[in-house]
């Protein structure tokens, strides 16, 4: 039997993109899938897809942005899968692409609301319960920019370091409530987030940024296996020991399952050194 097997899980973001491969990935190792996104029409496939992979899965219109309807996202899956054991927060828009002084106040402030806020939102719903049973994982998705400048990304990139900065805080908040909170860098997988790099071209977007998403167009990038492994790892209490860290995909994670990473290690200031 999986560590995952019969646990409940609710995942933002969950109707394409990271979110959707995850639910996959978690349906598939046969955990209770919520998947929460604004799309119903998304919704509906990423539902039908499980379902006919044998999988067992929720659909919950939402928009993280709401404090309320992530409260009653939360209730819902009490009600029908009995709690929360794992919140996986996907949710994220790529925002403003270009030089930051070209870029609209409207549209950097609304990637803010969704790639921050919205995690927030999720963990203020997510945590009570899982704190009141002194158990639960909290995994929250970030990515480029996190961990290092990225120009013409402004918006992205200040919204994942400040996740990652928020996830580090709570994790010492959770600490005596059994509940763990880490940060996962997925690694360039091909999203809808490669064909706006790609449509915005390479005055906006930069040589570097279009020749990474040229490159993942075509191979595909990370192999959605990693991104499931290194996800159902923080999600399992194989993991307990470990909370408040940023993990990239590629990183060499697994040698930690058995010992405690070192204070410094794998922070938002992304210090290596054994």
């Amino acid at each position: 039997m999986t560590p995952i097997r019969d646990k409940s899980v609710l995942i933002t973001g969950a109707g394409r993109g990271i979110g959707k491969r995850l639910a996959m990935g978690f349906a598939q190792a046969g955990a209770r899938v919520g998947l929460l996104a604004r799309s119903q029409a998304e919704l509906d496939l990423a539902k039908l897809e499980i379902e006919h992979a044998g999988g067992n899965a929720l659909r919950i219109r939402a928009d993280v942005r709401d404090l309320e309807q992530m409260s009653a996202a939360v209730d819902r899956m009490r009600v029908v899968f009995g709690g929360l054991d794992v919140l996986i927060s996907a949710a994220a828009v790529q925002g403003p692409v270009g030089p930051f002084l070209s870029s609209k106040p409207k549209a950097w402030s609304e990637t803010i609301d969704i790639n921050l806020i919205g995690a927030v939102n999720s963990c203020r719903a997510a945590l009570p319960a899982m704190i009141e049973k002194r158990s639960g994982k909290v995994i929250l998705i970030v990515g480029g920019g996190s961990g290092h400048p990225r120009p013409n990304f402004s918006a992205y990139a200040a919204s994942k370091a400040a996740v990652v900065r928020f996830a580090e805080c709570l994790a010492l908040e959770m600490s005596d409530h059994n509940v763990q909170v880490n940060s996962i860098s997925p690694g360039n997988s091909y999203t809808h987030m490669t064909d706006e790099i790609l449509h915005a071209g390479e005055d906006r977007a930069g040589p570097r940024e279009i020749e990474e998403a040229e490159q993942v167009r075509i191979t595909g990038g990370v192999a959605p296996e990693k991104q499931v492994q290194l996800a159902l790892f923080l999600a399992s209490e194989r993991s307990n020991h470990i909370s408040g860290k940023l993990i990239h995909v590629n990183d060499d994670w697994r040698r930690f399952e058995q010992v405690n990473m070192k204070p410094e290690l794998y922070t938002l200031r992304r210090v290596q050194k054994i």
